[in-house]
């Protein structure tokens, strides 16, 4: 087995941010959210990650749908070309399994004492030397046989966040006396007198061989769904990166369980390390808006409004003009395709509109307009009953796969680059300006042979237009055939 005594940070990719809705969406979630700066809150976590002392390799846990999306995202700021290890779940199992098989992952290939950093993917750190410090102090915890948790120093009575009480002194930081629930106001208030409660920041530290361990004694049905998962994973290596896509029947056996549920409250090797790095989970939208700057009026604005008579309100709107006259105290968000208005006293109670958009299928809680694919988007510009207008856009050198639709016909305009296409027994290139049509039931696929975006406007017509009308026949990144 081999031997590794540098940090592995361990990124968990998973949360939805249902409150984050109409940006974050089932299959576009709250990590890949851009920040004013314009990156993600993936990206600034493994940036974060990447830049801590002794980091020679980055895991990550995520859906399997996300894998595309996730080393794009990293592909952007891995300048260090770190190697990168993924593991990708057919579905969540919350954070006790996710950890499970980060840890079984790790003890595998770098060995019993490699100590891991479990980071959740949507948070934002603002004090980077600060956490290096309490990452430090952690590892030092994590090597005595602890699994350990950061605590946030609270600075307000909150209600939205889970609590750590304090036990006691070690060497470096607490033991943890207990795990609390998200308390009443009058209770946080409490704690944020009394000095001996932190917020649970849902950071961890610990030697994989540690948490295999305690999974034994406290949450054996865990490491046990674990431990199929991985045994029939299909693995893929190449140069940049490992992935292994979990096997579905053994990781469904998992309890649907958080870490501190199956394990943390239960496990009498659990220390905490309390600090203060400018810590956000970015929540809610008014959780955002306090990391915001804000005008004489209080509001917060992203985007081109014209505000006349308007107080406290945050506005997100950057792709088109936004007029508001004669409010207070609302959130705005305005995408392609859905508007969320709010009291900004509320804004936790925007999951209520996602659970129900869930309930009614609608597209608007999976997708954005926008949709990414590995080759690159496509953008539905305007549909009805027969008819879909898409914009294509292809990376360069990538291609679609080579498919088939029963339903539907499809006729492609270039309107910038070239495009190589197949098209039944033909093989086509197409410039800008130029046309073909593909027939239903034709083999056909698209690739960009050049070193520039290509663009397109695809133009569908049929009695079916759904993005499930595809067969399959051959694909460069070995998706399932039922998958757009």
């Amino acid at each position: 087995m081999n031997t590794h005594d540098g940090l592995i940070p361990c990124i968990i990719s998973g949360g939805s941010g249902t409150r984050l809705w109409p940006v974050s969406r089932q299959n576009m979630p709250k990590p890949f959210m851009r920040m004013r700066d314009g990156q993600s809150l993936l990206q600034k976590t493994f940036l974060r990650a990447s830049r801590l002392p002794g980091v020679e390799n980055v895991l990550t846990v995520t859906n399997r749908d996300l894998l595309f999306r996730t080393l794009d995202d990293y592909r952007l700021v891995n300048t260090a070309r770190l190697p990168l290890d993924l593991l990708l779940e057919p579905f969540g199992r919350n954070t006790a399994a996710a950890m499970a098989v980060a840890a079984l992952h790790v003890l595998e290939h770098f060995g019993d004492d490699a100590p891991l950093l479990v980071m959740p993917a949507d948070h934002l750190i603002l004090n980077e030397s600060a956490f290096a410090a309490a990452v430090s102090q952690a590892r030092e915890l994590a090597a005595a046989g602890y699994l350990v948790t950061f605590g946030i120093e609270p600075d307000r009575p909150e209600t939205g966040f889970g609590y750590i009480e304090q036990g006691a002194a070690l060497s470096t930081g607490n033991r943890v006396k207990r795990f609390v629930e998200k308390p009443d106001l009058a209770t946080a208030q409490g704690y944020l007198d009394g000095g001996q409660h932190l917020w649970n920041a849902g950071i961890f530290c610990f030697k994989a061989s540690t948490l295999v361990n305690e999974l034994t004694t406290h949450a054996p049905q865990v490491l046990t769904a674990a431990k199929a998962a991985l045994a029939h994973s299909q693995s893929l290596q190449n140069t940049t990166s490992r992935q292994r896509e979990l096997d579905a029947d053994g990781f469904g056996g998992a309890p649907d369980l958080s870490i501190d549920v199956a394990l943390m409250e239960k496990s009498t090797q659990v220390a905490v390390v309390p600090c203060d790095i400018g810590w956000s989970d970015i929540g809610s939208w008014e959780t955002l808006r306090q990391l915001t700057p804000s005008d004489a009026q209080g509001n917060q604005v992203n985007g081109e409004a014209i505000l006349h008579d308007v107080h406290n309100c945050y506005i997100d709107s950057p792709r088109r003009v936004l007029g508001v006259v004669g409010v207070r105290d609302l959130i705005i968000v305005d995408t392609a395709d859905a508007l969320l208005i709010a009291d900004a006293h509320r804004s936790q109670d925007v999951r209520h509109i996602v659970a129900e958009l869930k309930r009614q299928n609608h597209p608007a809680y999976n997708l954005h307009r926008t949709v990414t694919r590995p080759w690159g988007t496509y953008t539905v510009l305007e549909e009805s009953a027969r008819f879909k207008i898409k914009r294509i856009v292809v990376k360069p050198l990538a291609s679609l796969s080579l498919q088939m639709h029963h339903h539907r016909s499809e006729h492609w305009v270039v309107v910038s680059g070239t495009a190589q296409i197949t098209n039944g027994e033909r093989e086509l290139l197409i410039n800008a300006n130029e046309s073909t049509y593909i027939p239903a039931g034709h083999k056909h696929r698209l690739t960009n042979p050049g070193s520039i975006e290509l663009v397109m406007i695809e133009v569908q017509s049929g009695e079916y237009l759904g993005e499930d009308d595809i067969v399959r026949f051959d694909d460069i990144y070995g998706r399932a055939p039922a998958e757009g």
